[in-house]
């Protein structure tokens, strides 16, 4: 499999925000969303076996809680699926981050899934969601947004409704894109949408979801790579 970095940090979104977390991420994408924070890993990567990825997971305990993020994991699914089969039969938690454009059936149910619906916003990634996906999803999944303008909240909203989401995943998250050359300020006006415009319009519509802001992008400075 090729990677482009494995390192320990916090996980910065989802249900599981702030807690301390590993990070496997995979090498190459498919997609190019507008807004994409994670162009260097289009490209390049280095080649692991199963068995030494295992073994520098194992180095950086007592953490117990993985996540396999990109690029796209999915693109590596022959070497992904025994690598958590392996990580599972030790006893780890694992997450992965999934654009949901590649099928997730064969993606062990333990793991919880963070699978991205693109936008319009997004750009040429918009609408390439793998629909029957929803069909592989259950309470540990989460279904994500990222917002770039009213638009797209109205996209999500719709999407949310349409697919009754809250009652397939155990959360919906709306995440507000970030500046594609944000400042080195860690600070909100890094966001192409407003947080709090973003909450006004989800309490006014009474949406059944939740904020995500990307908490690492306010620990460390916005373009800092592995954190």
């Amino acid at each position: 499999m090729y990677l482009i970095e494995l390192y320990k940090s916090v996980q910065g979104e989802s249900s599981f925000a702030g807690l301390p977390c590993i990070f496997v991420r995979f090498a190459g994408c498919n997609l190019r969303c507008a807004w994409c924070d994670s162009e260097y890993t289009f490209t390049g990567g280095k080649a692991y076996t199963q068995a030494e990825v295992e073994e520098q997971i194992a180095a950086l305990a007592p953490c117990r809680l993985v996540e396999f993020t990109g690029g796209e994991p999915m693109l590596q699914e022959r070497e992904l699926l025994p690598l958590m089969d392996g990580l599972l039969a030790k006893g780890y938690t694992l997450m992965m981050e999934t654009s949901g454009e590649r099928p997730l059936k064969a993606v062990p149910r333990a793991v919880h899934k963070i699978v991205d619906v693109k936008c319009p916003g997004a750009g040429a990634a918009a609408n390439t969601f793998h629909l029957p996906n929803l069909e592989a999803l259950t309470g540990n999944d989460e279904i994500k947004f990222v917002l770039t303008d009213r638009a797209d909240y109205e996209f999500a909203r719709d999407f949310i409704r349409t697919h009754g989401l809250p009652a397939l995943v155990g959360s919906v998250l709306l995440s507000p894109a970030f500046h594609k050359l944000p400042t080195p300020v860690r600070t909100a006006a890094n966001f192409a949408l407003d947080p709090k415009l973003l909450v006004e319009w989800m309490l006014e519509d009474g949406l059944d979801a939740r904020i995500s802001l990307q908490i690492h992008k306010f620990i460390w400075e916005p373009q800092k790579k592995g954190v």
